[in-house]
């Protein structure tokens, strides 16, 4: 059975989405400490998209990137100062502006919208004001010590050049397309490149298709690598251009193609390193042999041709790639026991080193090669996607063939560096059709609100996730309910588990409302021991075990704001792992009509549903993130008399789906929806 899982966010909102493997692709992880607070609803929305630049279907939008000599933007031309040729005709610029893009929310905006499905990749990718970045390992044309020497430099990109808008994903060359997916999770790409292995010269079979060729001569399995990440690179742009029209950046960590082993390298069988291979041990094996320099020739030719057909692609589909040798200053392309002569492995070295400042300068991207600080290489590349100005022309040529147009942009102040897209894909007469039918209604803001509360941004801790929901108490109160569960650490990380959550709840003046620990609670009250006594201070308390479910702690507070506190202890010697504080609005529940916050529990089976159903003090989930096989039972109280509650399922685009019976609760509140997800394909949901 395919396994899918569902979301939902209480408005009640919730979504299901296929779940897939993704091939050496991090996954998108669920909320962290800043998405802890998950209180349902919140008023938290997507970020508001950027007004769109096109003015019609013959418009054409040019990104130029304009810097000086030292690399600076260069941000006070008018429009002016450009000129720009489409198939050799002069065009007329309608539409100029700078663009100044940082990685964060515009003032004002609302949080950036995590990427949980194909849509909000899409959605997101298309804003002017989002910057797109893919680190593409080529792992079969990088060596092992290199690939070690890479992660910091890359890791210090993501964590300090990025911010909360930029989308990232990373990709291999046997990756597939449909698990590249873009994400503002910096933390899980992170994780991600700290796996990053090279396999140069190293060809021991790790898949079925690499088993495939196990048995080929060497020579045969770099011919066939090449051709593995070059078609790579070529399906990668081509998705990129399908995601937006502007500017997208590949990071190329590669040490360069191999045209050609020396005779040295020629094994009979790959995976044989020496083995039959009479000139292994020859370090001037074909010097002086015209047959090595024709075979060589031709096999520079070759590559040189494949490697077009990569930068083809990229420029028509505004993709610029920048190539990061991870060696640095390179002293060599082969290692001394390879017994490569100097002449030989200097030809060689320059070569590779070529095939990277092709890409790149084919592509108006950047060669970082032959430089042992590649953090500013890396600076440049945010740079460029940083300051740019965006120009719009109606295409005097109108073409509607379906083929590719050549643009040139040229700027008359001297000494500039000027860069943009060598051309676009005119559309084609359906491309026409559908692209004048007018847009699709938006979602209502309520839906979109709802939809956004299961996206909150993931903070660095990523140790629980949490939720808050509220009831009515006595005295005019409300019951607050804390619910935390413990996240699993990420692919390949290693870390303490959570075991216990510390608890403070302070009023909008400061006045303390709650102290506690869940599990083993602390304190009941503020101000008051466990066992009654006054409490002197923080009481430090043995390690608890590492939690498998959530846990719950329930306190009476003032109806206002809220300030929550917490700190995430360690299941092992009882440390602190991480540290957040929230602002919570606690409602006023005591008038006359009003409603809890609905609680959710999940049940995998037909015995676990019957002893939730029975049992009116169990712990609801923090989650929202439901496999199809689950079945949901969803409580809430209604303090009203004479009110019936009605329920609808809805999409994400806010259209009605079904009604959703509402039955009388038989513990746990006065209300319940029983509610199966077999039935619900794949897809974003509200209740």
């Amino acid at each position: 059975m395919t396994n899918t899982r569902i979301s939902i966010a209480l408005l009640l909102a919730f979504s299901l989405v296929q779940a897939g493997s993704a091939q050496q692709q991090p996954p998108e992880q669920q909320p962290a400490r800043g998405q802890a607070q998950q209180q349902d609803p919140q008023p938290v929305a997507t970020g508001k998209p950027q007004p769109t630049f096109r003015a019609g279907i013959n418009f054409v939008r040019v990104d130029v990137i304009v810097s000086d000599k030292k690399g600076a933007p260069v941000a006070d031309l008018t429009a002016k100062d450009f000129e720009i040729v489409e198939d050799g005709k002069p065009q007329t610029i309608e539409q100029f502006r700078l663009i100044r893009v940082d990685g964060n929310a515009p003032p004002g905006d609302l949080p950036p919208r995590q990427i949980r499905s194909k849509f909000d990749e899409e959605t997101e990718a298309a804003r002017e004001d989002v910057r797109v970045f893919v680190i593409f390992f080529d792992d079969y044309h990088t060596r092992v010590g290199s690939a070690m020497s890479v992660k910091e430099p890359l890791t210090k990109f993501v964590q300090n050049q990025l911010g909360p808008n930029d989308l990232i994903a990373l990709m291999y060359p046997l990756s597939p397309l449909d698990t590249v997916t873009l994400s503002r999770n910096h933390a899980s790409i992170v994780a991600a490149i700290q796996k990053f292995e090279g396999r140069k010269f190293r060809y021991e079979p790790r898949n079925d298709f690499e088993q495939r060729y196990a048995q080929y001569p060497s020579e045969i399995v770099e011919q066939i690598r090449n051709q593995v990440v070059m078609t790579a690179l070529r399906g990668l742009a081509t998705r990129l251009g399908s995601l937006r029209e502007g500017r997208k950046a590949i990071i190329f960590v590669s040490e360069g193609f191999t045209a050609m082993l020396p005779p040295q390298m020629r094994d009979p069988v790959a995976m044989l390193p020496g083995a039959g291979n009479p000139r292994r041990g020859d370090p001037f094996a074909g010097r002086g042999d015209p047959r090595e320099e024709t075979a060589q020739f031709f096999a520079e030719t070759d590559l040189q041709s494949q490697m077009r057909d990569v930068y083809d692609a990229a420029n028509r589909n505004n993709a610029a790639f920048y190539a990061l040798d991870p060696r640095g200053l390179a002293t060599g392309e082969f290692h001394i026991d390879e017994n490569i002569a100097f002449e030989r492995d200097q030809r060689s070295l320059q070569s590779t080193q070529d095939t990277l400042r092709i890409l790149a300068t084919e592509t108006d991207g950047r060669a970082i090669v032959n430089r042992n600080d590649l953090t500013k290489g890396l600076e440049q590349v945010v740079r460029d996607s940083s300051a740019y100005y965006l120009i719009g022309y109606n295409s005097s040529g109108a073409p509607s063939d379906g083929k590719f147009h050549e643009i040139k942009v040229r700027v008359k102040r001297p000494g500039v560096d000027v860069r943009a897209r060598k051309g676009y894909w005119a559309p084609t007469p359906d491309d026409t059709a559908r692209a004048t039918a007018g847009p699709k209604p938006e979602a209502p803001k309520a839906v979109q609100q709802a939809l956004a509360s299961m996206v909150r941004p993931t903070a660095s801790g990523g140790y629980i996730r949490t939720w808050v929901g509220t009831s009515r108490a006595e005295n005019g109160k409300t019951r607050v309910t804390f619910v935390w569960e413990p996240l699993a650490a990420r692919p390949g990380e290693r870390r303490d588990q959570a075991g216990r959550v510390s608890v403070i709840a302070a009023g909008s003046s400061g006045v303390l409302v709650f102290r506690g620990r869940v599990p083993d609670l602390a304190f009941a009250s503020a101000g008051t021991s466990a066992s009654g006594g006054a409490s002197t201070g923080t009481t430090r308390m043995p390690a608890a075990s590492p939690a498998t479910g959530p846990q719950r702690l329930v306190f009476d507070a003032p109806p206002g704001k809220l300030e929550l506190r917490l700190s995430v202890e360690s299941a092992i010697g009882g440390g602190v792992l991480d540290t957040e504080i929230q602002d919570v609005t606690v409602p006023d529940l005591s008038g006359a009509s009003a409603i809890s916050t609905p609680r959710v529990y999940r049940a995998r089976t037909a015995r676990d549903f019957q002893t939730i159903s029975r049992d009116a003090d169990a712990v609801p989930v923090a989650s929202r993130d439901f496999s199809r096989t689950d079945r949901l039972l969803i409580r809430f109280d209604v303090y009203a008399n004479g009110v019936t509650p009605t329920a609808t399922l809805l999409n994400r685009n806010g259209q009605k789906m079904a009604e959703v019976p509402i039955t009388a609760a038989t513990a746990g509140g006065t209300h319940q929806i029983d509610f199966g997800l077999g039935s619900i394909p794949p897809g974003e949901y509200l209740i």
